[in-house]
This record gives structure tokens, C-alpha cells and sequence, in this order.
């Protein structure tokens, strides 16, 4: 019952009230500040508010399969979220308390936009993005108010939530691309532009650039011998300490001068001048590994290259080793504050194509990939047995189990192979790395009915 004094609730803001996540999307999975989550749950209630926190991570999973590039990082997945969220939100208000409602927080939605124009997003890509968000959070909307609106009012009420929903993300796509226009053309004269076009190009095989104009813009010899790195955290909001980071993990490894490009938020790449003497410098991996777990950071590092072509390979190298670590880390393997390509490099090629690596490893393996525990303890032991030539005691130590353990899991793995393991050696511990290293993405998929 309405009591005296307060307005009587209009059919829209009924229905909306209603509003609930499919799942147990709670308050504390949402990507905006606290502050902002606060005053929505206030405007429009509980429900509604965990109904587009779940509807984001949706929209945001199939804005960045579809855009790749929008997301650039962890970092970036999550900034792409808060935007799209607040986003979200605006909708709501705008559709419960009308067109004039106040933005929750038009700041995220800016972040975002300066994001892509210091990554050299193209505007167009942008508002594709733009697009099928739009499209799938309208999908939402329309199928919530069909399901939440009487029958003989539910065909006039989506028809209006269309149009509003349309009218909405009409202007929102307007102030983006006078948002996006205007940060461009302040970011286009700026310094840190031009040295990341300028890097951005020396990255391209048919480059033509001025080696020496290039080194002279960057304050960097190009001519002399590099070694390149990837940074990078989950964390958003920590380009200065990314920069930092960097700087230090590349003079640990004897660099003297650096040269640090942020690409996204959360992740940079850096290069740094280093002795062309072959110096040993293995024991700085120990200080570098500290430096990164401390601050949360990973990094990736390419093998030293000289010149424009070394400074290329190197990067490109760190590239794959990044992508090793982050295949690693979907895999749930435990993560590494450091990865050098020449540690990784087999893995790297080998998964280049990542579907014909896991083709590969389930022919080889067969029932040995399986995904189940005494499975992996076979994989694992046999992997180790290869590794050190066949030693019972080293891999005994390295697994900390008995000799006999050992043994017994190397002929079990031999039964479910069904071959000899001097038959097909290196295949087989090719597969047997790719198992150890990525996981559930290249192993048998589990049956469906394995939870019945």
C-alpha cells in the first residue's frame, strides 16, 4: 500500500524493481567503484543492480571475442568492464527516471576512450564495440520486459523501451566520438605519441624508418644490442610502477639505457641496450622474479638481438613468451613472475596453433589425456622421465616419491600408450611438454556425462 505523501510507482519502475541475475551475481563482483554500485542500489534496488553486473561480464565476454583488440589485457578486459557497466546503469536511470537521469559515471566511460586512443584503437573498432554492446544489452532488456510485463501491456512497453534504449545509446555514441575526436587530437601532438608511432613502425617488417631520426626522437641507439620485455599486471591503475618495473628488471639484466612504451592499461613494452659480449647474466633472473612477485607483475623477455631486426625479434619473442605465460595461467598452472623465451620457445612454436597442438597431443597421447588426477600423475611422471634421461632417482626427487612409484606409473603410462616409448620419442615428449605446460586446452574434453 502507498502511503500518503509518496509518489505512486510507474509501471516502468515496477517491472525494472524486479529485474534479477539468472545466476548468483552478487554487489561484490561488480567493476565499478563501490561509491557508484552504492547510489545505484539506492536509485533502482538490489535486484536490478546484480542483474547488470551479470548482464556486463556477459556483454564484455562478447564484445571482446568479436573485438579482440578492445580488451589489449587483463588490465584493459577490466577497464572495458567499469565502462560498460556504468553504461549499463546509465540505462537503467535513464529508462526508470527518464532521458535527463544523472550518469553514474560518465569518468569510466572516458577512461575507456583515452585507453583506445593511446593504443591507437581505431575509432571504428571503437564503435563496433559500441554496436554489439548495444545490441546484446538491448536483447536483454527487451526479453527481461517481455517476461516481466503484463501480455496486454508488454507489446507497447517494449516498443518504448526500443526507442529510449535506441535514443540512449545514440547519444552516448555521439558524446564518444567527440570524446574520442578530442583526446586524439591532444594525444596526436603529444611526445609520448610520436615515440610510440614511431616504435609502432620500427615493429613493422617494411619499415622504412630513419634509424638514426628514430634513435634521436627516442632517445635510444637503435643500432646497438637489445633485450626486450613485456610487463604486466591484473591490476589496473599502475602504469607508473609498470614503468618502474620495467626500468628495473632491465637494468638487473645489464642494460644501460631504456626505452618503455605503455600499450594498454596494466601491460607495457620495453627494451633496453645491453652488452653485445655474451656476458653471463643467469644469476639476475633470482632478483628479477623477487622484484616482479613483490609488485605483482609479470614479465616475458625475448632473447637479445642486434640493430632494428634484433630489436624486433626481441620483442617478438617476449610477445610469444607472454603468450605461453597467459595460456599457462588459463591452464591454472601456478604463474610465473618471469618467462624467457628461450625457456619457453618450444612451447611457443609448438602452440602457434593452438587447436592443431591439441589435436596433436590427444593423437600422441591418446588415453593418456584424459582429464583426470591418476592420468596427470602419469603424464607428469613420465614428462619427467624423459626429461632426465630415464633416471628413476632424479625424477623420484623432483616428484618427491619413491623409486617404485616411478616405475610403476612409467609402465602404466606405457600400457595406456600403447607403444614403446623409444618408438616415437621426441613426438612423445613433445606432447607430453604441451600437456604439462597448457593443460585442459589441449586434453580430451570430459565426457558429458562424467557429473552424472
Amino acid at each position: 500500500m502507498t502511503e500518503i505523501g509518496e509518489p505512486t510507482p510507474r509501471p516502468r519502475q515496477s517491472w525494472i524493481a524486479r529485474l534479477g541475475p539468472r545466476d548468483e551475481a552478487g554487489l561484490d563482483q561488480a567493476a565499478c567503484p563501490r561509491a557508484i554500485i552504492d547510489d545505484a542500489v539506492a536509485r533502482l534496488g538490489p535486484g536490478p543492480v546484480r542483474w547488470a553486473i551479470e548482464l556486463n561480464s556477459a556483454v564484455v565476454r562478447r564484445i571482446v571475442a568479436e573485438v579482440p583488440v578492445l580488451g589489449g589485457s587483463p588490465a584493459g578486459v577490466a577497464m572495458l568492464r567499469r565502462g560498460n557497466e556504468a553504461t549499463t546503469l546509465r540505462a537503467l536511470f535513464a529508462l526508470v527516471e527518464g532521458p535527463g537521469a544523472t550518469a553514474p559515471a560518465d569518468e569510466a566511460t572516458l577512461e575507456g576512450i583515452r585507453e583506445f586512443v593511446h593504443r591507437a584503437v581505431p575509432l571504428g573498432m571503437v564503435l563496433r564495440g559500441v554496436r554489439i554492446g548495444h545490441a546484446a544489452t538491448t536483447e536483454a532488456f527487451l526479453r527481461a520486459c517481455a517476461e516481466l510485463v503484463a501480455p496486454e501491456a508488454a507489446v507497447d512497453e517494449v516498443t518504448a523501451v526500443s526507442r529510449e534504449l535506441f535514443s540512449y545509446v545514440d547519444g552516448l555514441s555521439e558524446e564518444m566520438i567527440r570524446a574520442y575526436l578530442a583526446e586524439h587530437e591532444v594525444w596526436s601532438t603529444s611526445a609520448a605519441a610520436a615515440r610510440a608511432d614511431i616504435v609502432r613502425s620500427l615493429l613493422n617488417d617494411d619499415a622504412t624508418t630513419d634509424v638514426d631520426e628514430a634513435s634521436r626522437v627516442l632517445g635510444y641507439d637503435l643500432r646497438r644490442t637489445h633485450e626486450a620485455v613485456v610487463v604486466w599486471s591484473d591490476s589496473p591503475n599502475t602504469g607508473s610502477r609498470l614503468q618502474a618495473a620495467a626500468i628495473e628488471v632491465l637494468r638487473a639484466r645489464g642494460a644501460t639505457t631504456t626505452l618503455v612504451v605503455p600499450v594498454a592499461s596494466g601491460r607495457l613494452w620495453a627494451w633496453g641496450t645491453v652488452p653485445r659480449d655474451g656476458t653471463d647474466r643467469s644469476a639476475s633472473w633470482a632478483s628479477i622474479a623477487q622484484t616482479l612477485s613483490r609488485q605483482r607483475m609479470q614479465a616475458a623477455f625475448g632473447t637479445p638481438g642486434s640493430g632494428v631486426a634484433g630489436f624486433r625479434r626481441a620483442h617478438r619473442e617476449a610477445e610469444r613468451a607472454e603468450r605461453v605465460e597467459r595460456l599457462r595461467r588459463q591452464a591454472g598452472r601456478a604463474p610465473r613472475p618471469a618467462t624467457a623465451y628461450a625457456d619457453v620457445a618450444a612451447v611457443a612454436l609448438l602452440a602457434t596453433d593452438l587447436d592443431a597442438a591439441g589435436d596433436f597431443v590427444r593423437r600422441e597421447l591418446g588415453g593418456l589425456a584424459a582429464r583426470t588426477a591418476p592420468m596427470e600423475a602419469l603424464r607428469t611422471t613420465l614428462y619427467h622421465y624423459l626429461d632426465a634421461e630415464r633416471s628413476l632417482l632424479d625424477v623420484a626427487q623432483r616428484l618427491h616419491v619413491a623409486r617404485g612409484t616411478v616405475t610403476y606409473r612409467v609402465k602404466r603410462a606405457q600400457e595406456v600408450l600403447g607403444y614403446d616409448l623409444d618408438d616415437r620419442r621426441f613426438t612423445l615428449h613433445s606432447a607430453l611438454i604441451l600437456a604439462e605446460e597448457l593443460g585442459d586446452a589441449v586434453l580430451l574434453p570430459v565426457p558429458r556425462d562424467a557429473d552424472r
